[in-house]
């Protein structure tokens, strides 16, 4: 079915393609409807958008869940279609765009305005698609304004030799990726199992740690990137306390924007020894 694959990916790429240069406003509309469509159809990643705001907002009624799920996917949908615009527009309009509706649009920025103005370039993680052709593309994408995209899977070494050049090097920790390399802390007050190596990057390599962050302005008309100072006393010796400190800062900042916030994942699937699966 080679034949029936390279007709998908042709059409899936120029339906980017269109994407990415119709009037903003009405990609934003139709990220918009496409989010609802996803709220109201029966799915597991709506199931999941739904069990998340239940365990991290225990006090919200049944339709204020609703509600919260309903605006989420709404936002997940525009920035799902503003990738288009992200990846394959031209430079004068990328988007400003943690895991918040969307992390590309705040590296895609970063690698553009760095090249730009002398930077040094930046580099950041990716989890690799089972579509080999989009794998590849995405990359190019990312890469275009000389950034350096690593595979999520990749060693450390990898960040470590991008940071001792002196590169920006962009990491979103809240993710589950199972148990190696990761300890339970607390998110929200429930044990979550999140990746130590922000900490352990930055004690190998004498980094400062800044915070990230590309939220949706007050009247959506876009988004605002924001890079803290670096974060006083990090790291410490503790990698755990360390580790617990960024969920703190992530928890904060989502009480704030909960519906920017990356819902769809599983951000509680591994859970300690001896407790149920929380999405059963």
């Amino acid at each position: 079915m080679t034949w029936l694959q390279n007709v998908f990916n042709f059409l899936a790429l120029n339906l980017l393609r269109l994407f990415a240069f119709l009037p903003y406003t009405l990609t934003i509309y139709i990220g918009y409807g496409l989010g609802w469509l996803a709220a109201h159809i029966p799915n597991e990643r709506a199931k999941v958008v739904k069990t998340n705001l239940r365990l991290c907002f225990p006090n919200l009624s049944a339709d204020e869940i609703d509600s919260l799920a309903l605006e989420h996917w709404k936002l997940f949908g525009r920035s799902v279609i503003e990738r288009s615009r992200i990846w394959l527009g031209s430079e004068p309009r990328i988007l400003v765009n943690p895991h918040f509706v969307g992390l590309e649009g705040g590296f895609m920025a970063l690698s553009a305005l760095g090249m730009k103005n002398g930077w040094p370039r930046g580099a950041g993680l990716y989890q690799k698609m089972k579509n080999p052709f989009f794998n590849q593309k995405m990359v190019e994408w990312r890469d275009r304004f000389g950034a350096k995209s690593i595979e999520r899977q990749s060693r450390l070494r990898d960040l470590i030799r991008e940071t001792k050049n002196g590169n920006f090097v962009v990491i979103a920790p809240d993710i589950d990726l199972g148990p190696r390399d990761s300890i339970f802390v607390p998110f929200f007050g429930i044990p979550t199992s999140t990746v130590t190596s922000v900490s352990r990057l930055a004690k190998l390599t004498g980094a400062d740690v800044c915070l990230m962050t590309s939220l949706l302005k007050a009247d959506k008309s876009g988004y605002v990137c924001h890079i803290s100072n670096p974060i006083p006393d990090f790291p410490t010796d503790n990698p755990e306390e360390d580790t617990a400190r960024l969920n703190k800062y992530i928890e904060d900042l989502v009480r704030e924007r909960p519906a920017e916030y990356y819902w769809v994942h599983k951000r509680f699937k591994h859970r300690p020894p001896g407790e149920p699966s929380l999405y059963n």
